[in-house]
């Protein structure tokens, strides 16, 4: 069977659940690799995956033996069929951060459920841990994301906009192999980039500006995401002690990295330091990145998480000062047994266009 489905079941064997409805089309993508609109059902012997007549030539195209699918036509599935799925089967989980109070209710009427069970990310948990083949497409929609930074070194010209240079980062990443923006792209110039979420406006760039470029693609699905700032023209002397504080922590943090490491403590470590120079962290330090560029784990003093081998996650100190400027440093890194690795790799050293 495919080791993502046999793995699942063994977890919800472990929670005394028989079988679960698999909506969330990030979860089916991860298990089974398929992109089409549908769902997944895992019964007490059988995986089903039930779609429309659109998909099923591809999805049929997409699955191999290995992974051990019925494929139904949506069309072809009776309400008997609907309400049989889940005989004998006690608990059956679902996903209780994807799915509707709406849907909740459809679900256990159409299949006739007795007991509907949270299963407490129990997908997201297992994607928290990359593969071989997952590790790769990353580091690929990290060296894409280099590649795009780099071309953006030349491309910037006093005169842009924000929304230019947005559009810019959008049209490289399709024209050079990925499959598109990971997110939304930050380009925030001079006071703007002292928001930490700014979304790209009509401001243009102006000589002395400082740039934070926050962006990232999808390469088979996965994510890259990185932040760089940069200076126009000259490096402003009021900005070099904020730049070289966040450099040095970002620095620090990738150094704390490993397999084992506290993510509540590499944030502390990080906010405390910034706190005696009378800033703040304000957001989390960083966050899980695969299929969604925001995942598990989240780096922050929220919640105790020891990092793993094989998770891919971010390193990002940000400094902003409302009205003036921002500066922000991100990563992409891989956790290793005895370290990390950063899979973005753009020099963060004072960069002047």
């Amino acid at each position: 069977m495919n080791p993502r489905l046999q793995c699942l079941r063994n977890s919800l064997k472990a929670q005394d659940i028989e079988g679960m409805i698999v909506s969330n089309p990030v979860n089916i993508k991860y298990l089974i690799g398929i992109d089409a609109e549908g769902i997944l059902l895992l019964t007490r012997r059988e995986n089903i995956y039930i779609t429309d007549s659109r998909y099923i030539e591809m999805v049929q195209s997409t699955l191999t033996i290995m992974d051990e699918i019925i494929v139904n036509d949506i069309k072809d599935v009776t309400s008997e069929d609907y309400q049989n799925f889940f005989t004998f089967c006690e608990n059956v989980g679902f996903e209780e951060q994807y799915v509707t109070y709406s849907k909740y209710k459809e679900y256990m009427h159409r299949y006739r459920i007795n007991n509907f069970v949270e299963t407490e990310n129990i997908v997201e948990k297992q994607r928290v841990a990359k593969d071989k083949e997952e590790i790769e497409n990353i580091k690929k929609a990290c060296e894409i994301t280099d590649s795009c930074f780099t071309h953006l070194l030349n491309f910037i010209k006093v005169g842009m906009t924000e929304k230019e240079i947005s559009y810019e980062i959008q049209r490289y990443f399709t024209a050079n192999g990925a499959d598109g923006l990971a997110f939304d792209s930050i380009v925030a110039s001079g006071i703007n980039s002292s928001k930490p979420h700014a979304i790209p406006t009509d401001k243009t760039i102006q000589k002395g500006d400082i740039i934070t470029l926050d962006f990232g693609c999808k390469y088979n699905g996965y994510c890259s995401d990185m932040t760089r700032t940069i200076f126009v023209g000259y490096v402003q002397e009021y900005i070099k002690d904020v730049y070289n504080l966040v450099l040095k922590n970002q620095k620090q943090t990738l150094e704390e990295m490993y397999d084992g490491a506290n993510t509540k403590i590499l944030f502390k470590m990080v906010d405390n330091d910034f706190k005696i120079h009378k800033y703040e962290l304000p957001h989390a330090l960083g966050h899980g990145v695969g299929l969604d560029v925001h995942e598990e784990p989240v780096i922050s003093s929220r919640k105790e998480i020891l990092l793993k081998e094989n998770m891919v996650v971010t390193d990002e100190p940000g400094i902003y000062i409302p009205g003036k400027f921002g500066v922000r440093i991100e990563d992409t890194v891989l956790i290793t047994k005895s370290g990390c690795e950063p899979l973005t790799k753009s020099d963060k050293g004072y960069i002047v266009i």
